[in-house]
């Protein structure tokens, strides 16, 4: 296993960390005399999970450590990190439940246009309004947490959400557009080509049916006829 992919892995091992400290709000952590409470545990969870997701795909693409896996593994665990952290901010009301909903449901439809857009052979590349929404995730989510006991913090983690709410919709209909204009319009044409052919092949088949048809017949003319002579 090379750095990267285990960046990667390790990113899906922190997703139960981060909600178990979000969840579970009375834990305290000495360290060096210092009280580490849990949305500061959080936070430094979220934090070291979304560095390695800058690092992952940077050192893969720099070292030639692009794999296979790899490429499958990344962006379920950046839907998994950010997903459990917006989750478990629902679950504490840190965060309106809608907001979540939409956001999520965003990822989910994206990913599956990139599976259709994959399948037909073509892909969909990050736009730069995918990436301005996964940095303003981040931001967002990290204020959120500053919020939790800080209230200062409170109205920039509103703001960072209603960016996160409008990059993700402006994001998905890109990405929509791309799909339509270019992979919807292949699979029409290629499913219209394979229409003809299947008419043609069909064509060819009823052509041959009533040709055999025709030479049977004929051909039992012919011995009849043939009968009726020795009779």
């Amino acid at each position: 296993m090379n750095i990267p992919n285990f960046l990667t892995i390790s990113r899906i091992f922190f997703v139960p960390l981060l909600v178990a400290a979000l969840v579970q709000q009375d834990v305290k952590i000495l360290v060096r005399g210092m009280v580490l409470t849990s949305d500061w545990l959080a936070l430094a969870i979220f934090l070291v999970a979304a560095v390695t997701d800058l690092l992952d795909g940077y050192l893969a693409r720099r070292w030639g450590q692009v794999t296979t896996i790899g490429t499958l593994l990344d962006p379920i665990a950046d839907k998994l990190l950010v997903s459990a952290a917006l989750i478990s901010l629902v679950q504490i009301r840190a965060i309106p439940a809608w907001m979540v909903v939409l956001i999520i449901g965003r990822e989910f439809a994206v990913s599956g246009l990139r599976s259709i857009a994959a399948a037909e052979g073509y892909t969909i590349a990050a736009s730069e309004l995918g990436k301005t929404k996964t940095i303003s995730q981040i931001l967002a989510i990290s204020t959120v947490l500053l919020s939790l006991r800080h209230a200062f913090f409170l109205v920039p983690a509103y703001w960072l959400l209603w960016a996160v709410v409008v990059f993700s919709v402006l994001s998905a209909l890109d990405y929509f557009w791309k799909f339509w204009r270019r992979v919807d319009a292949k699979v029409k044409n290629r499913r219209r080509r394979e229409l003809l052919v299947m008419a043609r092949l069909e064509r060819r088949r009823r052509l041959a049916e009533l040709r055999q048809r025709s030479g049977s017949g004929l051909g039992g003319g012919s011995a009849l006829g043939d009968a009726r002579e020795i009779t």
